[in-house]
């Protein structure tokens, strides 16, 4: 069903200083010394790095950092981020070899999803991995986990708050210093940063107040929308959700009916999940998430195949399928991704349950309505959306329910980006942006793209979101190629 041409390339289109959130204040505005003394040396090692060698050539230096949970109020409750850089020793064989080796780091997807140890291939080596905070290593969010003192849902969401973008790219300046903080020549404190999906939103906002601490700035799938909220987001996303269902459709036919019948089933029966969450109607239109990815369409007809065999052979589904199904969302190992997926859109604005509101205007995708049509009308999945119902449905989010509505309709955050800085913009921008994106609709991160001074694309229709993982080498290639082009040209 896809067009299989290939898009062709387009147009070119410190210190950490923060302000009272109280206030609002940029977080670019001064403060007085003392202050900026207290933040220089907030990143504290928590203990001495560990080190080892893996099977691929490749030393792993691992860390963990304290930080303050609110840069706010820097003497205050503090967490741990953890991050893990890899050297392969092909390129330093020696400590000083090491020291001399600039810094990429990287900022994963989500919000809310931690990385695993990789090996040396596409773009591992030489790279810091962090966990970003509320995930993986770092101090993680999990209702069993949080901090004792939390005992209402108001405590809840104001601690919640803090795992934002904004938080995220502070707790990078910190890491910073304590790794290039003292190197003699200023250039060398810098590092280039590489965002997949929410981790190039991450990137933005780290563009925007923390210029001067960035070398180059490398996105994929992750220019982000520059909204005020999540409306505009939600709503340019519908015609590509309704084309890829569209796609599905029509490559299996078959699966109308039998997305039909398992609905009818769920609706009329109470079927639970391995860990006790409950499989919905919602819940399983949920699982549309997948069909962004590369072979989505392919495994969501393979669910499909296999619930509805369980039906037909024993009249309810099997531990495996379901265990299989349980799988396919990561609210439950990464309830920050259910959190904070609105709000982390919102610059002074309540995110007020954005996907349901969107959704609701759409027929197509509501299971009471499609059920009333004929049989041969299909029910169309949901993409990446988050609703209310889905702190009921997951076990894991059950905790957070009250902190999450309270999140939803709170107003008061933070800005992710300063657009007169982005306007201006010297540190060079290069972005892999996919076409057929699910997750960040082309024509918005089109009009972030004009709005980044100094930006330069690379634009295929022949991957999807996930073209970092699944082509890391080309795409990396096709990037740091495509960069060096534009430095060429700007001494012509």
């Amino acid at each position: 069903g896809l067009p299989r041409s290939a898009v062709p390339l387009i147009k070119r289109h410190p210190q950490v200083i923060i302000g009272q959130p109280c206030f609002r204040r940029p977080l670019s505005e001064s403060t007085n010394a003392a202050t900026t003394r207290t933040l220089t040396s907030m990143a504290e090692k928590t203990q001495d790095p560990e080190s080892y060698t893996t099977k691929d050539g490749v030393k792993v230096i691992e860390r963990f950092f304290s930080v303050p949970l609110d840069y706010g109020n820097p003497t205050g409750e503090k967490i741990r981020v953890f991050a893990r850089h890899l050297i392969p020793k092909s390129k330093a064989k020696t400590v000083e070899e090491e020291e001399g080796l600039p810094y990429l780091i990287y900022l994963q997807g989500g919000p809310g999803f931690e990385v695993d140890l990789q090996g040396n291939s596409g773009f591992a080596g030489e790279t810091l991995w962090i966990d970003q905070r509320g995930t993986g290593l770092s101090t993680c969010i999990s209702p069993e986990i949080l901090p004792s003192h939390l005992t209402t849902d108001q405590a809840k969401a104001d601690y919640l708050k803090h795992f934002r973008a904004d938080s995220i790219v502070k707790d990078c300046e910190e890491i910073r210093k304590v790794l290039l903080g003292d190197k003699p020549d200023p250039e060398d404190r810098k590092w280039t940063v590489l965002g997949q999906s929410f981790g190039g939103f991450c990137a933005i906002t780290y563009l925007s107040f923390f210029p001067s601490a960035l070398k180059e700035v490398f996105l994929t799938g992750g220019l982000a929308p520059l909204e005020k909220g999540p409306d505009r987001v939600y709503a340019s996303l519908i015609p590509i959700i309704r084309k890829r269902n569209e796609i599905y459709y029509k490559k299996y036919p078959q699966d109308i009916k039998r997305i039909r019948d398992l609905l009818a089933y769920f609706e009329a029966n109470e079927v639970l999940l391995p860990n006790g969450g409950q499989l919905t109607v919602s819940r399983w239109l949920q699982l549309g998430v997948t069909l962004g990815q590369t072979g989505g369409i392919d495994r969501m007809h393979q669910m499909v195949f296999r619930a509805t065999s369980d039906l037909e052979s024993f009249g309810k589904f099997s531990f495996k399928t379901l265990q299989k199904i349980e799988s396919m969302y990561p609210f439950d190992g990464n309830p920050l991704y259910a959190i904070l997926h609105e709000p982390c859109y919102c610059q002074g604005q309540a995110p007020k349950w954005s996907a349901a509101r969107t959704v609701a205007q759409n027929p197509q995708f509501s299971w009471a309505h499609v059920k009333t049509l004929a049989e041969t009308e299909p029910v169309y999945f949901y993409g990446e959306m988050v609703f209310p119902d889905a702190f009921d449905d997951y076990v894991n989010l059950r905790a957070l329910k009250g902190a999450a509505e309270i999140l939803a309709n709170d107003s008061s955050w933070a800005p992710l980006y300063d657009m007169e800085q982005l306007r201006k913009n010297e540190v060079p921008v290069t972005a892999a942006t996919y076409f057929d994106d699910l997750y960040v609709e082309f024509g918005l991160s089109q009009e972030t793209a004009s709005t980044i001074k100094n930006t330069e694309q690379f634009i295929t229709n022949q991957l999807y979101h996930d073209g970092l993982r699944m082509e890391a080498k080309d795409v990396i290639q096709r990037l740091f190629s495509l960069s060096k082009k534009a430095k060429d040209a700007s001494y012509d």
